[in-house]
């Protein structure tokens, strides 16, 4: 049987965040656009992802109209807690520079959008299977079979890959149009969520001899936390006497110590930076984890996605309703320079708060006068503090 014929003007691949709000804000626009998603929508859900959002990413969901439950249901941050040596130092975002975070899981603002776009009537097509992309330098083509069975092609102006670090769209682009920069790094973060109460209101950074360990949250009776940790470490290996041991190595000390309980999952989160330039070819627009990954130490990888597709929308929707196509064609400049920005900042701070395994003497005392320069240094602070919470401006 022939391919059913889907004609759109944006085709969107990936079905997560980013292309999920790419989607919304055209339909806003009056702007149409088909997306497919090779997940389920059950799988997308359960996908347990931590989630820090700058005060962009929290107003975009707020203003857009996509909802506004990251105010009701997730936390204000105003600052952290750089700790090393024993000791805590605040980083005060408001008094910094006037803004604060949200802790939000990436889940909920996939749920958001999610149910945002069903409600408006959004075509979403999530457990696709099939996927292959055509003409990406004319009129792109998708071409997929749906959940039932069904072949479609989809006929667009453009095509969008948000489709994550796998993507299928990335892997289009002809080798000799690309070029892509990695960086991996010789550790990894032990990921735990327990069932205990909040060791801390914040988030804590910690410093120490025995690597780096993050205290977040993530609701009053269970708790997301990381320590550093060798890539090649098996999770099998470590029940929650070793696991509690190895993170009072590096956090207590000085009246504070975390609060325990059972370990309820964990698993290894390898480490790596990735940049593919440029984030277009032809008419096909990258975006998100499709372009670009980060560690995650500084917090960027989510709200630098929403970041491109705010961009992205907005060179959409002046070529189509003012006809200009100055801001598409300026597009990949515009996000890569946000985006080399962003893995400074990640960089700098893993390899601030991390030891490595063959670290000597001179390289742990220089890490610890680096620490001492920013919780000592107004300026210092406010470098961070304006990274973590996020850049104004376009770039």
């Amino acid at each position: 049987m022939p391919r059913t014929i889907i004609t759109t003007q944006v085709a969107i691949m990936g079905a997560g965040p980013a292309g999920l709000m790419l989607s919304h804000l055209l339909a806003k626009a009056g702007i149409e656009s088909t997306v497919i998603e090779v997940r389920s929508h059950k799988d997308i859900s359960e996908t347990v992802r931590a989630g820090i959002l700058e005060h962009g990413t929290v107003n975009m969901l707020v203003d857009s109209g996509v909802s506004d439950r990251v105010l009701r249901d997730g936390d204000r941050h105003d600052g952290i807690e750089l700790r090393f040596n024993g000791e805590s130092h605040r980083v005060d975002f408001k008094d910094l520079v006037g803004e604060s975070v949200w802790l939000y899981p990436q889940t909920d603002v996939f749920l958001d959008l999610a149910a945002r776009r069903k409600a408006d009537g959004g075509d979403v097509r999530y457990s696709v299977t099939d996927t292959t992309v055509h003409d990406l330098e004319g009129k792109p083509k998708v071409w997929f079979t749906d959940a039932d069975g069904a072949e479609f092609e989809i006929q667009a102006d453009f095509l969008v890959g948000a489709d994550g670090s796998r993507s299928h769209c990335r892997f289009q682009i002809p080798e000799s149009s690309r070029k892509w920069y990695f960086h991996e790094y010789p550790f990894a973060w032990f990921g735990i969520l327990a069932e205990a109460p909040r060791s801390a209101d914040e988030l804590i950074y910690a410093n120490s001899a025995n690597g780096f360990a993050l205290i977040s949250q993530r609701t009053e009776t269970v708790q997301r936390m990381y320590f550093q940790c060798d890539p090649k470490e098996n999770v099998a290996e470590w029940d929650d006497d070793r696991i509690w041991a190895e993170f009072r190595s590096r956090v207590n000390g000085n009246g504070f110590e975390l609060k325990e309980g059972p370990v309820i999952d964990k698993m290894v989160l390898p480490f790596r930076s990735f940049v593919h330039t440029p984030m277009r070819h032809g008419n096909l627009f990258l975006a998100g984890d499709a372009a670009h990954t980060v560690p995650p130490t500084g917090a960027k990888g989510l709200n630098l996605a929403i970041h491109d597709v705010k961009m992205l929308f907005e060179g959409l929707d002046t070529h189509y309703n003012s006809g200009s196509d100055h801001l598409l064609d300026s597009f990949s400049d515009r996000a890569l320079a946000r985006v080399w920005k962003a893995q400074q900042f990640s960089y700098w701070m893993t390899t601030m708060l991390h030891t490595p395994a063959d670290a000597d003497d001179f390289s742990r005392a220089r890490q610890l006068g680096e620490l001492k320069s920013v919780v000592s240094s107004r300026h210092g602070m406010a470098y961070l503090a304006e990274a973590y919470t996020g850049w104004p401006g376009q770039a």
